[in-house]
């Protein structure tokens, strides 16, 4: 059940991310956060009263708060480091954030086999390398590596942190509303700050229309990233953190065949090599 949840984030998260990339073409990111949130948020809100949940009020929800504090600050971080680039150092670098998941699993006493133990470094080389790293050309700006780094550790902390913000189904609901609700307030804080500052809230081109035509996809990618959210929770809740965190970091394999799919990019051979390292890697892990 951990591989099969874990893998399902991996794919909702790559969805996303690659949604969220197309959008952030021709909207600001931080408007594509808190939007795609907004819409995530009505909807979990009807969840949860659907289901009762308000009654799964307890201290665990502080995890849930935790992480809808660090997830706008680390996807932030993300998009200015790419814009900084070279985002072929960048979005490798940004994989690296599995480590803090895994790394509270081992803390724990969650000791994986040797099959296991062989399939974490095999498929974080793979996620690494399918990001398609750049080994020379352009210099990275020290505040680019700095910003990722950034983002890596709020990513990894996300994972950790919403992995122990409920037991329940429906307190899991409950924590991703309470997530969600929290992303919008550091998020819309952002977007507000960035608006007095002289930034943009809205397309040069095309305005409200242009936002109001993209909201189908940005529900898409803010449920989808609900959805990723609540497998990995569920994932992390049935077998060894270490296999479920990275596992769940497949997703920047999804989000390169999205774009080879999609928009017709052809892989680097050492973005083709990186998801057979990734798929190894699973294979490892699923069986270890």
């Amino acid at each position: 059940m951990t591989a099969l949840f874990a893998l399902a984030t991996s794919l909702l998260w790559g969805l996303a991310d690659f949604g969220g990339g197309l959008l952030t073409r021709r909207t600001p990111a931080l408007t594509v956060v808190v939007v795609s949130q907004c819409i995530a948020a009505v909807v979990l809100g009807v969840v949860v009263t659907a289901t009762g949940a308000w009654s799964e009020l307890d201290g665990r929800l502080w995890f849930a708060v935790a992480a809808g504090a660090v997830g706008p600050v680390a996807m932030l971080s993300f998009y200015k480091a790419l814009a900084l680039g070279p985002m072929g150092v960048v979005s490798p670098l940004g994989a690296l954030g599995v480590a803090v998941p895994v790394g509270v699993g081992l803390v724990v006493g969650q000791q994986p086999g040797l099959l296991q133990f062989a399939g974490v470094a095999v498929a974080v080389v793979g996620v690494v390398l399918a990001g398609g790293p750049q080994l020379r050309g352009a210099p990275v700006q020290r505040q680019a590596v700095v910003l990722t780094l950034l983002a890596a550790f709020g990513f990894g902390a996300v994972m950790a942190l919403i992995a122990e913000a409920s037991t329940t189904v429906t307190g899991l609901f409950l924590a991703l509303f309470v997530q969600r609700v929290t992303n919008i307030t550091v998020g819309g804080t952002a977007l507000y700050v960035s608006v007095r500052r002289g930034g943009r809230a809205l397309p040069e081109e095309g305005g409200r229309a242009v936002v109001l035509a993209a909201l189908p996809a940005l529900a898409f990618v803010g449920l989808a990233d609900v959805a990723a959210n609540g497998t990995y929770s569920i994932a992390a809740q049935h077998g060894p953190v270490t296999v479920a965190a990275v596992l769940a970091s497949l997703y920047p394999v999804v989000t390169a065949l999205g774009a080879r799919v999609v928009l017709g990019e052809r892989l680097r051979a050492v973005q083709a090599a990186g998801a057979g390292l990734a798929l190894l890697g699973t294979v490892l892990l699923a069986t270890g």
